[in-house]
């Protein structure tokens, strides 16, 4: 599914307004349009024109996962990083670790699936939504995201991501 611009009609806050809140609370970003990435292996043939020199990023993938206790988890982990779902949920003591609904996915982080991001937390903090985030995050310069849709991907400096975390209340339990 592409969750291109043409979808922003259909989410409660669409890319555009995500990336002006952005820049009204003063975060820099560098944003770049391509075509709609899917997978890990589609990120990763448009990954070296985002590249800046001297500057370390991680390059994401994230899962929106749910537990037996209809719990909601958002996960964004370094993009090759191995998953074992019951591994990670005994980590976190979340038994039964599943991927989420598209109609969940776009209930609690208001996006569509193909699109799904730390930035989603815009909506995802309000809703009860907890953040897991690489602790590989730490040691990097920018993360790479998607801005609400998979044909626009943001690279953030660290210390921009974690100040619009702090901004929406969203406490990074990091792993």
């Amino acid at each position: 599914m592409d969750t291109s611009p043409a979808s922003n009609d259909s989410l409660p806050l669409s890319s555009d307004a995500l990336l002006a809140q952005l820049d009204d609370w003063g975060l820099a970003y560098q944003l770049h349009q391509h075509a709609p990435l899917r997978t890990v292996a589609d990120a990763k043939l448009v990954e070296a024109e985002m590249e800046q020199p001297g500057v370390t990023s991680l390059k994401i993938k994230n899962l929106y996962l749910r537990d037996r206790k209809k719990r909601n988890y958002l996960f964004s982990l370094e993009q090759d990083r191995d998953i074992d779902l019951k591994a990670l949920g005994k980590e976190i003591g979340a038994a039964g670790l599943s991927f989420g609904s598209a109609d969940r996915l776009m209930q609690t982080l208001g996006i569509l699936p193909g699109a799904v991001s730390p930035l989603a937390m815009i909506t995802g903090a309000a809703q009860g939504v907890t953040f897991y985030m690489d602790a590989a995050v730490q040691e990097v310069d920018a993360i790479n995201m998607h801005p609400l849709v998979n044909d626009r991907t943001v690279v953030m400096p660290r210390a921009d991501f974690l100040a619009f975390m702090e901004r929406l209340g969203c406490e990074i339990h990091w792993i």
